[in-house]
């Protein structure tokens, strides 16, 4: 069941979410089919040999299909992958900011965009990547709704996949007067995030993983939005499970950076794609 205080607490991810993806994203110039990268959501990409399944790329809550993948869908391109992104979540009335609505309903949108890209694509899987809300929602389609068959891999960066207990979230609250107002509780996909709700509960009875999915979580133990961070991780007979600090104890990459711009961790991702040629992730990997 929810916490007693589970609707402060969801105004103060509300609002700590929009500030931070607010502070790091780019306006978005262009619809998911029409982003602006040669290579990405172009549904005339056919998967060469070396890299034979499309990538999908699930943003996070207050993401888009845009603004999230400015970073990682060019780096996949040019290492010759079929990217794809999707908008998921949509309220009404709230333009640019996703990933807010029910997540059963997200995951149901995650499933008809999937079926979309091997169509397009002719491979017969994908691998999916997603950050926060976008690493663990999936979770949902491979349990619930059949994605398992259609899916290689998940690779989730810094996923809520346990809930979140959002330690010490309200503490930013004081600095932004009036952030608390910005949007309303009617937002229930960020009730569903919270640890011990319903639709968590749901995700992990019965075990974490599913049969035939590859799975790899990201973590930074900086984290200030899914806390503690050690609750991203997944368990699982076919789970690997990495600390950014563990490849270069340098990384200050907190939750919102992670998935945006580290190419530490995208490097690691590209490993957790094609695990036959991984090579050593290290600082080094930022300039590589």
């Amino acid at each position: 069941m929810l916490p007693r205080n589970w609707k402060r607490a969801v105004r103060s991810l509300t609002a700590a979410l929009l500030l931070t993806a607010a502070a790091t994203a780019v306006p978005a110039a262009a619809h998911a089919d029409t982003a602006p990268s040669s290579g990405w959501n172009n549904y005339g990409c056919k998967p060469s040999a070396a890299h034979p399944r499309p990538v999908v790329l699930v943003h996070g809550t207050f993401g888009n299909s845009v603004d999230n993948w400015l970073v990682l869908a060019p780096y996949l391109v040019n290492r010759g992958y079929c990217v794809f992104s999707l908008d998921y979540g949509q309220l009404p009335g709230v333009p640019l900011f996703n990933g807010l609505g029910p997540i059963d309903k997200s995951a149901g949108q995650l499933d008809t965009f999937v079926d979309k890209v091997l169509a397009a694509t002719g491979a017969p899987k994908a691998d999916l990547v997603g950050h926060s809300q976008g690493g663990m929602m999936p979770r949902y389609y491979l349990k619930f709704l059949g994605g398992a068959a259609k899916v290689n891999s998940l690779v989730g960066i810094a996923p809520d996949n346990h809930g979140t207990t959002l330690n010490g979230l309200t503490n930013l609250l004081p600095y932004f007067p009036g952030a608390g107002d910005l949007l309303t509780l009617a937002t229930p996909g960020l009730a569903d995030q919270m640890a011990g709700s319903p639709f968590i509960t749901k995700l992990n009875q019965g075990g974490d993983t599913v049969p035939g999915v590859h799975y790899t979580v990201i973590a930074t133990k900086y984290d200030e939005v899914v806390t503690p961070y050690g609750t991203q991780f997944l368990s699982g007979p076919d789970v690997h499970n990495v600390k950014l600090q563990d490849l270069c104890s340098v990384d200050l990459s907190e939750h919102v950076a992670i998935g945006t711009i580290d190419r530490v961790a995208f490097h690691e991702v590209t490993n957790a794609l094609d695990p036959a040629h991984a090579t050593p992730t290290t600082c080094a990997s930022a300039v590589s």
